[in-house]
């Protein structure tokens, strides 16, 4: 059996565990039931079901593909290894601009209780605060050539983007700080059943664009000239790499959170499992091992026996920090 087939048999039964275990224990017959259309024993357990742990677990699936995708891509574009939304900077230009709409203009309203107007405006906040820093990060790569300057000016970037966050909480009303300290911890229970479609239907459409990008993404790896004698134009290209990154970036923090190390490591888990640099087969394997991962931290994140639930962002790192260091380490 191949990998990807061990994968995709791995993210069914992680979605199906994702429905069936949470803070509430309710018998796998009645899921199974309510997931077919019934009505289940007891109302409570359809409301879990349909509109918690269902929207839960797709947006899991949804935004570890989208994280990863854009993982992968910025560590192509700039072919640094290191490279990732949230080492780049571009998690923290997407989180300043939500932070600039729920501590101000929200006046510090949580995601749950916008009204459909304030939920645009985070994302088109979320949307600019990602591309004005991978746009800034395009224009820093013409002047700098050394990957490993350009990734302390991400690191930099993201740092400034902090530091007026922490300005805008230190002036920001209690109720501000304390919704946005909680969105920034990380969740995927964040988006309801309503919420979910316009979700869904904005992170496909940038896998579906990222997807279009792997003739140029192929060029990009072996060079500019080459690149050039392929058809390819790098700075045409680049553009539109930055355009998906920004995109998923910004539409997974703005409804998640900003979620770590999940665009640093998942990559170099598909390419340990794939063994080749090839994105016509990186980049599909790359979305299921993000959901794979994302779907296990999640679950992690309900596991506890007390029925508490784990803040998502001190559950990642337990998985994908290992994977930083052994890649490091080799090299």
């Amino acid at each position: 059996m191949s990998k990807t087939v061990i994968l995709a048999v791995l993210l069914v039964l992680l979605m199906l565990l994702n429905i069936l275990c949470g803070s509430v224990a309710i018998p796998a017959a009645q899921v199974m039931d309510i997931l077919m259309g019934g009505d289940g024993m007891r109302p409570s357990w359809r409301y879990i079901i349909i509109e918690s742990r269902l929207p839960q677990m797709i947006t899991a699936l949804l935004c570890g593909a989208a994280l990863s995708v854009s993982g992968l891509l910025l560590q192509t574009a700039f072919r640094n290894p290191l490279a990732g939304p949230s080492v780049f900077g571009v998690s923290s230009g997407a989180g300043l601009g939500v932070a600039i709409v729920m501590l101000t203009i929200g006046g510090g309203a949580s995601m749950s209780a916008l009204s459909f107007g304030g939920y645009m405006a985070v994302l088109v906040a979320a949307l600019v605060g990602a591309l004005a820093v991978t746009l800034l990060l395009l224009l820093f790569s013409t002047m700098v050539r050394n990957n490993v300057m350009l990734l302390i000016i991400g690191v930099m970037t993201g740092y400034l983007a902090s530091s007026v966050v922490t300005l805008l909480n230190y002036f920001a009303t209690e109720e501000g700080v304390k919704s946005y300290m909680l969105w920034g911890m990380g969740s995927f229970s964040g988006v309801s059943l309503s919420m979910l479609p316009l979700f869904t239907i904005m992170v496909v459409i940038g896998l579906l664009m990222s997807l279009l990008l792997v003739k140029p993404l192929n060029a990009l790896l072996l060079g500019d000239d080459y690149a050039e004698n392929m058809g390819v134009n790098p700075l045409l290209a680049m553009r539109w790499i930055l355009l998906v990154t920004g995109v998923l970036t910004a539409v997974s923090t703005a409804y998640c959170g900003p979620v770590s190390f999940i665009g640093l490591a998942v990559p170099h888990i598909a390419r340990l499992l794939t063994h080749t640099e090839n994105h016509r087969v990186l980049l599909p394997v790359t979305m299921l091992c993000g959901g794979v991962v994302t779907l296990l931290c999640n679950l992690l994140c309900v596991l506890p026996a007390n029925g508490s639930l784990l803040p998502l962002n001190a559950v990642t790192p337990l998985i994908c920090a290992p994977v930083i260091i052994y890649v490091i380490l080799k090299g």
